[in-house]
């Protein structure tokens, strides 16, 4: 299949599908829609909705679709810009190869840094392994098929980046959001760009109560799923 890195309409950079006129990120802003879906709507509400006293607050995570690396770079960042301790787990069967990874400009939108270690940590280290990338963020990448997953009640948030329902309908359907409820904690929440009816049935039939959100920059509307 045929690849391109493209850049969005926030300077950040994306690759696209072309065979499928798929991108990886929204053209309208790879990061504006990372920090607004995932980060804003994900990290942020959790954070919000289960404040404690507990200095160390841990929430973990589950990334359908690990792809560029983008949802967990910044989650990496904002653990240690809100004193939170995350376990990150990322799911991708087909992983983004090295020669695509230095062209993204991720910490330079991000940062204003041309280069960033720790985003290309998060790459360089080994898939199936557990990895305390910094003191505040430990991640396992995973070489997974979506619906081989069997984890049961472990993950607080599922930041749910597949793509999406047009090219990829089979991985937006019951069975799929059968196996996500299953390995959320109660009060678990899962957060997604799309909001397409099916989908949202879907989400519905296995048990999700579901609410309609407002969309990043592009998209008049999300979807975020609680347990």
């Amino acid at each position: 299949m045929q690849r391109k890195i493209i850049e969005t309409a926030d300077g950040s950079k994306t690759i696209h599908l072309l065979d499928w006129d798929e991108h990886y990120h929204s053209k309208h802003g790879a990061v504006q829609e990372a920090l607004h879906v995932f980060i804003k709507s994900g990290l942020h509400h959790h954070r919000n909705s289960h404040r404690t006293e507990d200095s160390k607050h841990v929430i973990s995570i589950l990334e359908i679709g690990f792809g560029t690396g983008l949802n967990a770079y910044l989650s990496l960042l904002e653990a240690t810009k809100l004193d939170l301790q995350i376990n990150y787990v990322g799911v991708e069967a087909f992983p983004v190869n090295e020669n695509e990874l230095k062209l993204l400009n991720y910490p330079e939108i991000v940062l204003g840094m041309a280069k960033d270690e720790l985003f290309d940590a998060l790459h360089s280290v080994c898939w199936e392994c557990e990895h305390q990338i910094t003191d505040r963020f430990a991640l396992i990448k995973r070489k997974q098929l979506f619906k081989d997953i069997t984890d049961s009640t472990k993950y607080d948030i599922i930041y749910f980046d597949a793509f999406g329902p047009r090219v990829q309908p089979e991985l937006w359907t019951e069975n799929i959001f059968r196996i996500m409820y299953k390995t959320l904690k109660l009060n678990g929440v899962l957060v997604t760009y799309s909001a397409k009816g099916s989908v949202r049935r879907a989400m519905l039939s296995v048990g999700f109560a579901v609410e309609r959100l407002q969309g990043p920059p592009g998209k008049r509307e999300m979807l975020r799923a609680t347990v």
